[in-house]
């Protein structure tokens, strides 16, 4: 039987593993997928490192920012040809094999057009850090002219710096420092707010307060004086996979009504939309190219937040 190359984690915890396995077949309803790129993305921290999803059958092949063409349709896999370039998104390298490989079998139903304009390495990040931050922030509430605050300016924040600005918002970047200022102004930021130098609630609040702001950075401690920053009705959303506990008083969301939640974007129409606005509107991710075979360091500088901005690994 012809052999693929791939990627797996054989345990929670347990190292990247470069091994060669049998290239899937598909079953009813499915297709195989020749793999042509892969994010790296934090969710991929839960196959690695396990916990949050006991139920991770291991050995597992990790990888939901998966783009590929279409090689081989299992039966009834409707509105499917062989030569499709496609994308696939979560769940991914989490309930079944994902895209470290050079092949991977995905339901039919999952899959999103990738438009022949699109590049196919850019392509791979909007189907999760793309999907998601557009998504929530679409769904915020916020009206053209009302403050969105980005908290952090990152892997997914300077897509959703980029979402914001063109949804006609009062775009404003929140960062430590200010390495990243010019970078998050030329992506769209109208203002940029250095969070070591002052104090971010009070900034925002002389904008009026926030009425959205979007967490990106896996930052805990960060979420208790942002809520402060808030206007009335203002809405903080956590789109970033944070660890530990939150601390958040009732007193705080009281005051203007204020309130918290968490977003996620998982299924295909979302990632279809973000596609398409972010042709239309010229949202660009910026990427780092690793081949499949330096896994580990592309995995290692995205959790270190070294990548400028998203990993994206070929075949």
């Amino acid at each position: 039987m012809t052999k693929m190359k791939a990627v797996q984690v054989s345990k929670p915890g347990g190292e990247f593993e470069l091994v060669l396995r049998d290239v899937p077949e598909p079953a009813d309803s499915q297709v195989r997928i020749r793999v042509l790129a892969c994010g790296v993305c934090h969710g991929d921290a839960i196959v690695k490192e396990g916990g949050a999803f006991a139920n991770i059958q291991y050995p597992r092949i990790p990888g939901h920012e998966v783009v590929g063409i279409i090689d081989k349709l299992g039966a009834e896999a409707d509105g499917c040809s062989v030569g499709q370039r496609v994308g696939v998104g979560w769940p991914a390298g989490i309930s079944y094999d994902g895209g470290f490989a050079e092949y991977l079998i995905a339901p039919a139903n999952q899959l999103v057009h990738i438009p022949e304009e699109l590049d196919t390495l850019e392509a791979a990040p909007l189907l999760c850090a793309g999907s998601t931050t557009f998504d929530a922030l679409r769904h915020a509430g916020a009206q053209p002219g009302d403050v969105v605050a980005i908290q952090g300016v990152g892997g997914l924040g300077h897509l959703a710096v980029q979402y914001a600005h063109r949804m006609g918002f009062k775009t404003v970047a929140l960062s430590r420092g200010t390495a990243k200022e010019n970078v998050a102004r030329n992506l769209g930021a109208d203002i940029y707010i250095d969070t070591e130098a002052t104090k971010v609630d009070e900034e925002l609040q002389k904008l009026g307060g926030a009425k959205v702001i979007l967490v990106t950075a896996p930052n805990n401690k960060v979420v208790t004086q942002l809520v402060n920053g808030l206007g009335p009705d203002g809405k903080l959303i956590i789109v970033a996979g944070i660890n530990g506990p939150i601390q958040v008083y009732a007193g705080q969301l009281m005051q203007g009504r204020r309130s918290v939640q968490a977003w996620v974007a998982t299924t295909p129409g979302a990632r279809r939309d973000a596609i398409e606005f972010s042709m239309l509107k010229g949202v660009e991710p910026i990427i780092e190219i690793f081949p499949l075979d330096d896994v580990a360091q592309a995995y290692a500088r995205m959790m270190d937040a070294e990548v400028r901005f998203r990993a994206v690994l070929t075949m």
